[in-house]
C-alpha cells in the first residue's frame, strides 16, 4: 500500500466518523483526493461514491426516529430528493473540467458558512411552535438542496436541518430525517455517476471500507465527545479548504 493509499484511508475514517457525528466529511475527502491526483469534478465524484455506503449505513442506524413534516410524508420528501439528486448530478456532469475547478471555492465557501451558521447561530425552536415553512415551501426547498446535494454536497446536512425545523420537525427527528434523505438524494447522483464516468475502484473502495469503518466508531462516540469542538473542527477545515482553493484557482 503507498503512501498516499495510507494518507486516504486514514483521512477517510475520519471523515466516516466525522459524518457520523456531525457531517462535514466530504471537507476532508474532497482535499484528500485532490492530494491523489484527481481533478476537483473527479474528486467530488469519487467521494460522493466511497461515502455513500456509510451514509446509508447511518441512515438505517436511525430510521426508527424518520418523521415527515405535516403535509409532507417521508415518501414524498424521499420522492423529492431522488428528482432533485438526478438534477444534480446531469449538472455536474454537464459542467467542464475548468469551469467546475473556478466554482469549487465558492460551493465549499458557501457550504461553510451555511455550516457555521447553522452550528453557531441557527436559534432552536421550542417543540410545538408553529412551523415557519409550510409544506409547499418546504418540497421546494428539499428540492433545491437534493440538487445541490447532486452536484456538491459539502454542508447538505445542515442545509436539510435548518429546512426540516423550520419545517417543524424537533432536533432528534429532524437529524435522523436528514441522514436518510442525504443517502437518497446522493443514490440518484451516485448512480448516475457510475453509470456515466469511468471510476478508480482502487480508491473508491479504500475510501468506502475506511469512511464504514469510522462511521461505527463515530455512532459509537456520538455521545461521548464535545459537540462544540467538533463543529468547531469542521468549520475550521472549511475555512483553510476555502482559503487553500481560492489560492490554488489564482495560480
Amino acid at each position: 500500500m503507498s503512501v498516499t493509499d495510507l494518507v486516504l484511508v486514514a483521512v477517510a475514517f475520519i471523515a466516516g466518523a466525522q459524518n457520523a457525528l456531525a457531517g462535514g466529511g466530504s471537507f476532508i475527502t474532497f482535499p484528500a483526493l485532490l492530494f491523489a491526483g484527481l481533478d476537483p469534478r473527479a474528486a467530488n465524484i469519487t467521494s460522493a461514491i466511497a461515502l455513500f455506503p456509510g451514509q446509508l449505513t447511518t441512515g438505517l442506524a436511525g430510521r426508527s426516529l424518520v418523521r415527515g413534516v405535516m403535509g409532507l410524508s417521508v415518501r414524498a420528501l424521499i420522492l423529492i430528493s431522488l428528482a432533485g439528486g438526478g438534477v444534480g448530478a446531469v449538472l455536474l456532469l454537464a459542467t467542464p473540467v475548468a469551469l467546475f475547478t473556478h466554482l469549487v471555492p465558492f460551493l465549499v465557501l458557501f457550504a461553510t458558512v451555511v455550516f457555521a451558521w447553522g452550528s453557531f447561530w441557527r436559534k432552536a425552536r421550542p417543540e410545538h411552535a408553529k412551523p415557519a415553512l409550510s409544506p409547499r415551501t418546504a418540497a421546494v426547498m428539499q428540492f433545491f438542496i437534493a440538487v445541490y446535494g447532486g452536484y456538491f454536497g459539502g454542508g447538505i446536512g445542515i442545509l436539510m436541518l435548518a429546512t426540516l425545523t423550520a419545517a417543524g420537525l424537533v432536533v432528534r427527528h429532524a437529524g435522523a430525517t436528514k441522514n436518510v434523505l442525504a443517502g437518497v438524494c446522493n443514490a440518484a447522483a451516485v448512480l448516475l455517476f457510475i453509470w456515466e464516468t469511468k471510476v478508480d475502484w482502487h480508491i473508491v473502495l479504500l475510501v468506502g471500507i475506511a469512511a464504514i469503518a469510522g462511521g461505527q466508531l463515530g455512532v459509537y462516540l456520538l455521545r461521548r465527545i464535545n459537540e462544540t469542538f467538533l463543529r468547531l473542527a469542521i468549520t475550521g477545515i472549511g475555512v483553510l479548504l476555502t482559503i487553500g482553493l481560492f489560492i490554488r484557482a489564482s495560480l
